[in-house]
Parts: structure tokens; sequence; C-alpha cells
């Protein structure tokens, strides 16, 4: 594994193909501040340069709330965005300060979209606002009963700033999306179950049983491939045409049927047992 500093908001665990990644201010719901997004981007950048043994990495909150969303002492100091441009963004990604500063906070949670293992939320209690939008980062969102999620920014006179705008339309379709950030909405698990913006529903004594299962499932998996079934799909979302999703496809089926993987995976099914995957 890459060397993975102590954080103060975060823990990072890793145990073999599976890590979990931790929010960690559980007497605040873990509600985000800009040290939060700061560490999130570090363990991101950390993770993309290298992965080391991770295969699929779980997100989940400590305590009772994945998050509640953006912490309120961040507008003591002023505007959000003002905050975020003084933080100082790592070169000059725009010539407003205010926009390079949310692009910046965005690397947070885009890494996890952009990451060559999956990705899986494990929400309980709350994901609101920046809470929520960091479940959409992610490649699947298991819910437990009794959870509230929602985009909530316009009660604060902005509007989801860190991919929601663009996530949650590509998850639940535009007007449904709209209908949504317009009118502050929160739902429960069961309804976004049923508009696809959860895959799993679960007690929440299962919830991290549920997530370690579908993790380990997903690590046992070649990662070549995966990491190629995530790009294509990402493709395809992004608005590619079809002609030009296939050769994305085509692109990451060469990678597959020239790796040690397929042979590994054939060699297994010949001989009735486990494959062991080695990303090679």
């Amino acid at each position: 594994m890459p060397e993975i500093p102590d954080y103060d908001t975060l823990r990072f665990e890793p145990d073999g193909h599976v890590g979990r990644l931790v929010l960690n201010r559980p007497e605040k719901l873990n509600s985000f501040t800009i040290e939060m997004w700061d560490e999130m981007r570090d363990l991101g950048s950390r993770l993309l340069d290298d992965p080391g043994d991770v295969r699929a990495l779980i997100v989940i909150g400590e305590g009772r709330a994945f998050s509640s969303g953006i912490d309120t002492s961040v507008f003591a100091g002023g505007p959000a965005g003002d905050q975020l441009a003084a933080g100082g963004a790592v070169e000059a990604t725009h010539a407003d300060p205010v926009v390079a500063g949310i692009l910046r906070a965005q690397d947070a949670y885009t890494w996890l979209e952009e990451a060559p293992f999956a990705t899986i939320a494990a929400v309980r209690g709350y994901a609101l606002g920046a809470g929520l939008q960091l479940a959409l980062a992610c490649d699947i969102r298991i819910l437990a009963r009794g959870t509230q999620v929602g985009l909530l920014e316009l009660q604060y006179g902005i509007l989801p700033d860190l991919g929601g705008t663009q996530r949650l339309p590509r998850i639940v379709g535009p007007g449904r999306a709209k209908e949504l950030i317009f009118t502050r909405a929160k739902i429960d698990a069961e309804e976004a179950e049923r508009i696809g913006l959860a895959e799993r529903v679960v007690s929440d004594e299962e919830l991290d049983d549920e997530a370690l299962e579908l993790a380990e499932k997903i690590a046992a998996q070649p990662p070549i491939a995966v990491r190629g079934v995530k790009r294509a799909i990402a493709a395809a979302m992004a608005g590619a045409t079809t002609r030009e999703g296939l050769v994305t496809e085509a692109e990451a089926q060469s990678e597959c049927l020239r790796s040690d993987d397929m042979k590994e995976a054939i060699a297994a099914f010949v001989e009735q047992r486990d494959p062991v995957y080695r990303g090679t």
C-alpha cells in the first residue's frame, strides 16, 4: 500500500483487497469542513497514484450518520466560496479564485468516480447536501432503512456544487433531479431505491456486513476488467455516442485479452477452482 498519513477527519483502513474510507467526525454527524475536503482530496491523490492492493473501497461514516452535509461553521468566516479560494488551489485551474476553490473541493469526490477500483457508499442515518454528493460519486450506493437523503443547498442560497447537478440527473433523470433539488426534498431509503438512487436497501444492522460482502465479491473479480467496465460505462454516461462508447469498450477488452488475468480465468474454469487474479 502507498503510505497514507493519519488524518484528523478521516480514517483509511486497508484490509487485503478491500479498503474502508471512514468519515470520522461522528460528534458533528460527519459534516464537511474545508479540512475534511482537503484530506479527502489528499487521500484520493495518493490512491490514484498508487492504489496498492485495493480493488474495492467502502465509504462509510463513523457513528449514526453518513454525513449531514456541510458544517455550518464554514459559513462563519464569510461565503464558503471565499474560504475555499483562501485555501489556495494547487494550481491556477480558473481565473476566478472562487471557482478555482470550488474545483479544488470537487476533486475531493471526483477521484471516487475515476478510481481504477469499485467504490461503494454504505449510508446510514443522513446523507444530506455534501454528504449525498459524496455518495453520488461512488459506483454503488447501499442505504440502511431509516436513512434520509437530499440535496438541501438551496436553503443556504447556493446550489449543489460538488457534482450533485452532474451526477444526480445521470442516475435518476433530469426532471427528477431538478424536482429534488428545487424543492429541497428529503426522501427515505425506500424512495431512493425506487427512483434508482440506491442499488440496495438493508437494515441498519446489516449495512456493514452487506457492504463488506459486496466489496469482497467485487474484489474477487479480475481488476483489469473491472477497471475497463468503469471506463466504458463512464463514457456512456458522459454522452458518448454508441460508436464512441464501443471504441472505449473494445480498447478495454483488448487490455483484458492480453492480460495474465484472462489466462488465469480460463485455467481456473478448466480446473474447476477459484481464480486468483493479480491485475496483470
